[in-house]
């Protein structure tokens, strides 16, 4: 666990390099206008934002987080970070759809921006510097620091150092822990697509549903699962209801599962550390009951999710890695590579699902804290996702999606309701217009 650090850590940082973890090395290679690969958490609070007290915020946290305080570069081989002296990215209102491309070139060689909307603030990252995990804590400490310049008695009582549970560990933790010996652990299925009327270019649809926390707990305790299992089954069920219209289909409904490695590696790197597995359903005959789809999904699941099995996933990729014939391939060549896999592999989920769990703030803070969200950009071949996360009693899920039509989300947040729990539905308007 991370200590507290000094209140006066210097601005200015001797330069360094620093590699990109294993996961990360893909993001600069398929990264447009497009597909941004940016993610957003953010917080809402019970008052409306001040900008320039925001900015103080980022200006006050980002120093200590040299995970965060880089710039990507180009090298001969691989991609790879360095120091970034330059002052903090500038905080704006937001003005433009969630998780757009970050240009560095306008963003002080930032990969990441802080915006503002209302009595929200929201951090949206480029996945090469860290997982929803890292960003939490980046944003949790913003969090915290603003709160401290905007109330005063919060300052004098909680003073400017970091919460003594914020890591600052830049361990690239999949070089630690991966086995030498691993074989490929997944499959590239071309799966079943989403499809429908699209928005415009760099445009997409958000629902949020708020759901009654333990209502939710009781219905999967009664079913004999997890929260996961039970909403991303739910997820496939809605699928195949509304897009399949309950027939048999040759390509499965997958949806593609972060998992965060680091309770399983006791590790607390800032750094990516997460590996994906995959819960698909295939509709072999007619009229499957959700019930049906719960067993098939959960148990697949329950199977892949095991310390053994997610360390043969990810060491397969470091594997390949750390060969000394890949790392003496130029990057322009390396780039060309990547780019085919990426294709090839890009159908192979319908969606990608991903839950960061119970967000927990410190009690002296609760009091301003509203709620938080997960938004996830489009990828090629998704054309909806969903994006989890708990604060206190309720759950947020979560929809992003590059298609107009609603059916799947509608059934989704109806299932729930039909089952006793208590949903309530936000969108960012664009489906009425």
């Amino acid at each position: 666990m991370a200590k507290k650090q000094s209140a006066r850590k210097p601005q200015y940082k001797a330069s360094r390099w620093d590699k990109l973890d294993n996961t990360a090395n893909l993001f600069p290679v398929i990264v447009s206008e497009d597909v941004s690969n940016v993610y957003r958490v953010s917080v809402t609070l019970k008052e409306d934002i001040d900008e320039k007290i925001l900015q103080q915020a980022l200006d006050r946290v980002l120093p200590y987080f040299d995970v965060f305080q880089t710039k990507l570069k180009k090298g001969m081989f691989w991609y790879y970070f360095e120091t970034n002296n330059k002052p903090s990215p500038r905080v704006h209102q937001e003005d433009r759809y969630p998780c757009a491309y970050i240009n560095p070139y306008i963003n002080n060689d930032y990969q990441f921006r802080v915006t503002y909307y209302k009595k929200r603030i929201n951090l949206e990252v480029f996945h090469v510097v860290t997982d929803g995990n890292g960003a939490i804590m980046f944003l949790r400490e913003l969090t915290y620091q603003y709160l401290r310049y905007r109330y005063h008695e919060l300052e004098i009582v909680e003073g400017d150092n970091l919460k003594p549970e914020t890591s600052l560990d830049r361990e690239d933790s999949y070089v630690k822990n991966y086995t030498h010996s691993a074989k490929k652990g997944y499959k590239t299925e071309r799966a079943y697509i989403v499809t429908g009327e699209k928005f415009a270019a760099g445009c997409f649809g958000i629902m949020h549903g708020y759901i009654n926390l333990p209502q939710l707990k009781e219905v999967c305790k009664s079913h004999g699962v997890t929260i996961n299992q039970y909403l991303i089954s739910l997820f496939i069920y809605s699928v195949y209801r509304e897009c399949l219209k309950s027939q048999p289909c040759d390509n499965p409904i997958s949806v593609c599962v972060p998992v965060n490695l680091r309770p399983y590696f006791d590790s607390d790197t800032l750094k990516n550390f997460f590996t994906v597995v995959s819960a698909a359903f295939k509709a072999e005959k007619e009229s499957y009951t959700f019930d049906d789809i719960l067993k098939e999904v959960s148990e697949g699941l329950k199977e892949q999710i095991s310390k053994d099995n997610l360390e043969n996933l990810f060491s397969y990729n470091v594997s390949n890695e750390k060969s000394m014939m890949i790392r003496a391939v130029p990057l322009f060549i390396k780039n060309i590579a990547m780019k085919l896999i990426y294709k090839s592999s890009a159908r192979a989920n319908t969606s990608t699902i991903t839950n960061l769990g119970m967000i927990k703030m410190d009690e002296a803070y609760e009091e301003y804290i509203d709620k938080f969200h997960v938004v996830l950009s489009m990828s090629k071949g998704q054309n909806i996702k969903g994006g989890v996360c708990t604060y206190k009693d309720t759950l947020v899920f979560t929809f992003s999606s590059a298609v107009r039509e609603t059916y799947i989300q509608k059934r989704f947040f109806r299932h729930l309701a039909e089952a006793g729990i208590e949903v309530s539905v936000e969108t960012n308007g664009v489906y009425y217009e």
